[in-house]
């Protein structure tokens, strides 16, 4: 299927720059085998290019990994440490996007997704919110983006046997972009 730009309200071609204070990078995994622990990335930046046909746009993107933030502060060191992200050897999470595909009005973007030094293909589901100008003229866009991927595929594999049966950690790691992002001058 292809989109062409007109058939997308408010689309502009340019570069468009993250705007962190009214964006997150989020994810959630399953813990106990019962509930999901979220967290998010506190520092990351993306660039976007939007393109005159839109399945050629692209973005980049990262996040540090130790601004993780699950709102516990041990457990939040320990993602830190070799058990999980390692960050002092890895010390940002990167994206990089090799395509963009229509899926009825909304997209996907395949990317390569590397943490912990392991890159990977992942596609994320992007659902466009709009573009629209704010109270200070700047013309933005915002969208979620969705993933899931398995952590042991990036060398995240610590877990616990939980005494009744069971992992302390699921293997599904969802990914969660809440974005708003302006075009740049």
């Amino acid at each position: 299927m292809s989109i062409t730009a007109e058939q997308i309200p408010g689309y502009r071609v340019g570069t468009w720059a993250i705007d962190p204070t009214h964006s997150e990078v989020g994810f959630s995994v399953r813990h106990l085998a019962i509930s999901k622990v979220k967290g998010k990335f506190e520092n990351f930046s993306a660039t976007f290019e939007t393109a005159e046909n839109p399945l050629e746009s692209k973005v980049t993107a990262t996040a540090e990994v130790a601004s993780v933030n699950t709102n516990e502060k041990n457990r939040d060191g320990h993602l830190r440490t070799g058990d999980f992200f390692l960050a002092d050897e890895f010390p940002e999470l990167t994206f990089v996007s090799t395509g963009v595909r229509a899926d009825g009005s909304d997209f996907i973007v395949d990317g390569d997704l590397t943490m912990r030094g392991v890159t990977k293909p992942v596609s994320f589901e992007f659902e466009l919110g709009g573009f629209g100008e704010d109270a200070y003229g700047n013309y933005k866009v915002g969208f979620t983006a969705k993933t899931v991927v398995k952590r042991e595929d990036f060398g995240l594999s610590w877990n616990a046997p939980l005494e009744k049966g069971g992992l302390l950690l699921g293997s599904d790691v969802t990914i969660t972009l809440d974005i708003q992002a302006a075009l740049q001058a």
